[in-house]
């Protein structure tokens, strides 16, 4: 029965490396039959043999690759919640530049309706204005007959 090599990144297999050198400098049991020619070869450098028993499959490390959980449903939910909140913000502002907009139009008349009632109030000043000099002028006159 062949072990099924696995495919590691360079910081996995640092990592791997790295572990199994260290179980063997602290005289962990080789996993591989070596001869003594050939740990004189490796001069006998823990992270060399551990290199080696990596290479021909013969540790029994497996690196768990947790891959991110599907969210679709959820995605979209919150996409629509997100829409939903962005169209009501918009009305919500729509709606208040169209108060606004009503308000400033409110004041504008109520302006106009001041400045009309305020022209008929100096027409009625003139009316009477004109009214008492007349009576006054008439007076002078008089007056200055006699």
């Amino acid at each position: 029965m062949a072990k099924e090599v696995q495919n590691f990144s360079k910081y996995e297999r640092a990592r791997i490396l790295g572990a199994r050198a260290l179980q063997i400098s602290m005289d962990a049991p080789l996993l591989m039959k070596m001869e003594g020619e050939e740990l004189e070869n490796l001069n006998y450098d823990p992270l060399k043999i551990a290199q080696t028993e990596l290479d021909s499959g013969v540790l029994p490390i497996s690196v768990n690759r947790p891959l991110p959980e599907k969210r679709d449903e959820k995605l979209k939910e919150l996409r629509v919640e997100e829409l939903e909140e962005k169209e009501e913000k918009k009305e919500e502002t729509e709606d208040k530049e169209e108060k606004a907009e009503e308000a400033e139009v409110v004041q504008e008349e109520k302006v106009q309706e001041v400045t009309d009632m305020k022209s008929d109030e100096e027409v009625e000043e003139e009316i009477e204005g004109e009214g008492t000099e007349s009576l006054g002028g008439e007076a002078d006159d008089s007056s200055s007959d006699e």
